[in-house]
């Protein structure tokens, strides 16, 4: 209710009734004077009330008529503008506001236009820079290729060649405790297969990486398929994935969009401990969206440190924005994560 009286219509229906008070008090002030001044027979203490009385009653009528009316015009052209600046938000460079009036709000909506508009070629350019780069980047593939075999020669030191080799030690403990607790043996062999499906998820998300950078020669819905096929077959994970297939973009394009895809779905099976993953990639008016949800543990992503740390979401996050994108996610302790990816096309 506080919102709606602060709006612009009403800001007119009170500058009115300001206008009418001030106008009110300098008649009423008039006619007082020249009551004790001149006291003519005409103008009696009644004949002022009863003045004063319908010329406020009157006065309110319109104030409220002509506020409304004409606030009206000015109201719609601002939502007109509120809704380009929407737009452009959602990243629509195309939406354009028109006027045939020669204010300073017309002069705003042109201003939008020509913002839209340098978005728009912004937009062009970043994404011709991108086609540019996965030329440059089929050039720079070898190097590309060992920088890969390094970070995966890391992951594997850090994650899975410390679970084996705590696995081994687990092991050589439960197999002396064997004939001494039988009891205690069997504790620590359940940690043992836990360790070992630990180790085995963080593998699998590895051998994910393994895949090749771009997509083979297959187009984007295809190459996802197989994607999710793979990982159908060496997880628990339940998918549910809907794509248009008609979707043609340019093989750059394609190749950032597979490559988010798949670290977001690495990120899933190494960290979430989901098991149910729904992928969605449509085409709608101008943009592409991307939504991808688990039901897994999640995180705080109101932690800006937790973003910062995280190689996989910064990495998908500066693919999407050199395509000219948005990323978005959203995620909360055990209630999964989503993220959304608009790109303009």
């Amino acid at each position: 209710m506080k919102q709606r009286f602060a709006s612009i219509r009403y800001r007119y229906i009170i500058s009115h009734l300001n206008a009418l008070f001030l106008t009110t008090v300098t008649i009423l002030s008039i006619l007082l004077t020249i009551h004790v001044l001149f006291n003519p027979t005409w103008l009696t203490s009644e004949s002022i009330f009863l003045f004063i009385s319908l010329y406020i009653t009157l006065a309110i009528i319109f104030s409220f008529y002509v506020g409304f009316k004409s606030s009206g015009d000015l109201k719609e052209r601002l939502d007109y503008l509120s809704v380009l600046i929407t737009q452009f938000a959602n990243g629509n460079y195309s939406s354009k506001v028109y006027s045939n009036e020669a204010d300073e709000l017309a002069r705003i909506g042109n201003e939008l236009n020509e913002l839209g508009e340098k978005l728009q070629n912004q937009v062009k350019s970043l994404q011709r820079m991108a086609d540019e780069k996965g030329e440059l980047a089929k050039t720079a593939h070898k190097s590309a290729v060992i920088e890969e075999r390094q970070r995966l020669a890391r992951d594997l030191h850090d994650a899975v060649s410390q679970q084996l080799f705590a696995l081994t030690m687990m092991s050589e403990a439960a197999v002396k405790q064997l004939d001494k607790d039988p009891k205690i043996a069997k504790d620590q062999m359940k940690d043992v297969a836990a360790a070992s499906l630990q180790a085995q998820t963080e593998m699998r998300a590895l051998l994910l990486h393994l895949r090749p950078v771009h997509l083979s020669g297959d187009p984007l819905p295809k190459g996802i398929q197989k994607l999710v096929s793979e990982l159908k077959q060496k997880s628990q994970i339940d998918f549910h994935v809907s794509m248009d297939e008609n979707i043609v973009l340019s093989e750059a394009k394609e190749e950032h969009i597979f490559r988010i895809v798949q670290e977001s779905l690495s990120n899933t099976l190494r960290h979430a401990n989901a098991t149910e993953v729904t992928l969605a990639i449509t085409r709608r008016a101008n943009e592409l969206f991307i939504h991808i949800r688990d039901n897994g543990k999640g995180f705080d992503s109101t932690n800006d440190s937790v973003k910062k740390t995280s190689y996989g979401l910064k990495t998908m996050k500066e693919r999407c924005e050199e395509l000219g994108g948005t990323f978005t996610i959203r995620s909360n302790v055990n209630e999964g994560t989503y993220i959304d990816i608009r790109i303009p096309c």
